[in-house]
């Protein structure tokens, strides 16, 4: 049976991750606890908006509502990597040759590993930014769309049309599919060699979540009473085909995804605070975690696969030990 380490916070989770194989949960307050030898805290911002780990998991990276990009290492120091001044700070990604996303109203930028930043300045609101796994470019989320940019070269920045707002966005592995959530209860994704779009549509609430499996053959996405996963193993993605529904518990929400880091095994967090762990393949079900108090809000796998980092929106927070 899995065993679950609780950890009971004050406040909503924003991310829940590892770094150098210790589990951390960032707080919408501005506190990042971690558990090394007993619970340490720190105060990474006035205010943390998004958080998130690179690559290597040596390094998180947050943006706040006090205008900073900072970084914490898995020792508990912490940098100031950017400031944009009075504004908030709402997406932050990290990227290759140790780059970094952030994005804060109408603008994104690129801040490179040298120190020297290049910005992108945008019709209306940026409201995510991710990197591609393959060479130096960035996706922005926006109104009516996405835009990607070359960041290291200067050219004419790619715009992908889709009405409506676009507020999340994410590259497939191998760098052919990009995918945003909306501010409706829809999914949209291009594929990139031809543009050709991709409705994934018919959720009962908004994708909040999002989750590639391990060789990038299935996005695993919440907003309804169970996992949504699309197939892209074909060449046009998802289209024409059915999701896979996995994990479904009546009319109880699922509002977190974490795909395993090799197997096809999705971890599944629902409004309830219940964590479920579901094989594709045959839809096998294992409870990971009972019920508890708070919306499952960010899940994270240690690099060994056997433990699985989960925050709430009530700060209801943990490690789940799947080999009990």
């Amino acid at each position: 049976m899995p065993t679950v380490a609780p950890l009971d916070l004050d406040g909503h989770c924003v991310t829940a991750s590892f770094l150098d194989d210790i589990p951390f949960f960032a707080l919408a307050d501005g506190m990042v606890h971690w558990l090394d030898h007993g619970q340490r805290s720190v105060r990474l911002h006035d205010g943390l908006l998004s958080a998130t780990t690179t690559a290597k998991n040596d390094l998180m990276i947050s943006g706040g509502e006090d205008g900073k990009v900072m970084t914490l290492t898995s020792a508990g120091v912490t940098a100031e990597l950017a400031s944009v001044g009075k504004k908030w700070v709402t997406s932050v990604a990290s990227g290759p040759q140790g780059a970094v996303a952030y994005a804060s109203g109408r603008n994104a930028w690129v801040r490179f590993a040298d120190g020297k930043t290049k910005e992108f300045a945008h019709p209306r609101s940026v409201e995510g930014v991710a990197f591609s796994p393959k060479g130096m470019r960035i996706g922005v989320a926006r109104y009516n769309g996405a835009t990607l940019h070359f960041p290291a070269a200067d050219g004419t920045p790619t715009e992908l049309q889709w009405d409506g707002a676009h507020t999340g966005i994410t590259f497939s592995p191998d760098g052919a599919f990009l995918v945003t959530t909306m501010q409706e209860n829809a999914l949209h994704g291009w594929k990139l060699v031809d543009a050709k779009h991709m409705r994934m549509t018919g959720y009962p609430a908004k994708v909040k979540s999002l989750s590639w499996s391990a060789k990038g053959k299935w996005l695993a996405s919440s907003g309804a009473p169970a996992a949504i996963v699309w197939p892209f193993t074909g060449k046009d993605g998802p289209m024409g085909k059915a999701p896979l529904e996995l994990g479904t518990r009546g009319n109880t929400m699922v509002t977190s995804v974490a795909c395993h880091p090799s197997e096809d095994i999705v971890a599944i967090g629902y409004e309830d605070g219940m964590v479920l762990a579901v094989r594709f393949a045959d839809a096998k079900e294992v409870l990971l975690r009972r019920p508890g108090k708070g919306a499952i809000t960010s899940m994270a796998w240690d690099k060994e696969e056997r433990r699985l980092a989960f925050g709430s929106a009530a700060g209801d927070c943990g490690v789940i030990d799947i080999t009990g």
